[in-house]
């Protein structure tokens, strides 16, 4: 026995002093992680894309909203269509054309590689009498055409995540008419008046897992390969000189993959596991609320060095507007500060004159706790001003989230969750009026009546 007692005691004093020795990989294999997930599901992204949608450098303009089947992105939306693209800036330069649109708010906000917002044409920034705009890479020399407004991509890889304000599934027709006049062809397509050859295309036999449980289910080695094979052609800033030193000394370079010893993998994986545990955690701690609402950092789509907040944007909702064009104000809690649940009934009221500060339009999502839409008989995942939603007398509004029907009127204001499963509410407030960016207007505290 005593045998056995030592020899566990010697394990323990082991794999103890292995932690030591290994304490900086452990920890920089976590900074690095965070630092790099936002480029490695980028690609995942993009990966799922072409295969689902189809060929890079081709405008993909979606129908319809997603019900509570879709899984492609976390926290999908029903207010707008999207039109996308994942543009390759090495074939380029790119022409891209927005006519004048006067009907419905759109924005058409181009991510870098690294998921920075870096233009972010549309009804906020550009009005609505359109334009057209060069996209060009970042080595690009010359002068743009004349009639063409340059948009230089910091990196190869750009997103093109468009929305088009769509009011309702009976609003299909004028928003596709919309979307079918946005155009995107190379320069030397657009000079010579003529449409892209279309490369022939199939969608996958089978869907492709989701980008967010390809991270999950990525190896430590694998991520840290992916991420050196990116950053060829997707550089980090200038500003990420520090953290680059740091990559340096796990051995990842731009190009050159890791070659490491099994210790070392061992130590970057738990640091990798050290990160993802923290972010999880991190996310469900109630931080700077108001009235139990927290609102992304106004640094959103332009994060600098601040890799925490760009990451765990990644992670929960990849393809964020920059706050000028929208608010994502969310909520887990109720008045008490409890977890929101469907074995309970919950009003979310708006005073007269207190409902959200917009130019364009607003709307209140629920999720379930993977932060996916919630199947319900009414397929009804949100409501908002676009809808026929019933007023108090005083002229006040009266949100209800439960997992049974209201009576009467009460029904167009219902926004259906499931019994016994925890929630979340999402606010978006498209193009936000300074109190909602300043915070002198905050959404309403959510009121458990039951």
């Amino acid at each position: 026995m005593k045998r056995i007692l030592l020899t566990v005691l010697m394990a323990l004093v082991g794999l103890a002093a292995a932690l030591y020795i290994q304490a900086e990989q452990i920890i920089l294999g976590a900074e690095a992680y965070i630092f790099g997930y936002p480029l490695v599901i980028m690609d995942v992204t993009r990966s799922n894309a072409t295969r689902l949608l189809g060929p890079e450098n081709q405008l993909h303009r979606v129908r319809h909203f997603p019900d509570a089947n879709f899984r492609e992105v976390v926290r999908p939306n029903v207010d707008t269509l999207y039109t996308s693209a994942f543009i390759d800036m090495a074939k380029g330069p790119w022409v891209f054309e927005m006519p004048a649109n006067e009907k419905r708010y759109e924005v058409m906000p181009f991510m870098d590689a690294w998921t920075n917002v870096f233009a972010a044409p549309g009804t906020r920034s550009t009005g609505t009498a359109g334009g057209k705009f060069l996209l060009v890479g970042p080595t690009w020399q010359g002068l743009a055409p004349a009639g063409l407004t340059l948009l230089r991509a910091p990196t190869r890889m750009v997103w093109l995540i468009g929305r088009t304000q769509t009011n309702g599934v009976a609003d299909y027709p004028l928003v596709h008419g919309l979307q079918d006049r946005l155009t995107l062809r190379s320069l030397v397509a657009w000079q010579g008046g003529h449409d892209e050859a279309q490369p022939v295309w199939q969608p996958a036999a089978q869907r492709p897992v989701p980008p967010i449980e390809q991270m999950q289910a990525m190896s430590a080695v694998t991520f840290f390969s992916h991420l050196a094979r990116l950053m060829v052609d997707n550089p980090p800033a200038a500003a990420d000189g520090p953290m680059m030193v740091k990559l340096q000394r796990l051995g990842i370079r731009p190009g050159q993959m890791p070659n490491w010893g099994l210790l070392d993998r061992w130590s970057l994986g738990l640091g990798r596991w050290i990160a993802d545990f923290t972010v999880a955690r991190e996310l469900k701690k109630p931080r700077d609320l108001v009235r139990g609402w927290a609102t992304p950092p106004t640094i959103l789509g332009n994060y600098g060095s601040f890799y925490n907040t760009r990451a765990v944007v990644a992670m929960v909702g990849l393809g964020a507007n920059l706050p000028a064009d929208a608010s994502y104000p969310n909520t887990r809690v109720d008045q008490d500060g409890r977890q929101l649940d469907g074995s309970h009934r919950y009003r979310l009221h708006f005073k007269t004159g207190e409902l959200p500060p917009v130019n364009a339009f607003w709307s209140v999502t629920v999720y379930n706790a993977q932060d996916f839409f919630i199947d319900n008989p009414l397929q009804r995942y949100a409501l908002g001003d676009r809808d026929p939603l019933a007023f108090n007398a005083d002229g006040s509004l009266d949100l209800l989230v439960q997992a049974t029907a209201p009576a009467g009127e009460q029904v167009k204001n219902w926004l259906p969750v499931r019994a016994g499963e925890p929630f979340l509410l999402n606010a978006r407030l498209y193009w936000p009026k300074p109190a909602a960016l300043s915070g002198a207007w905050g959404m309403p505290v959510v009121e458990r009546i039951d």
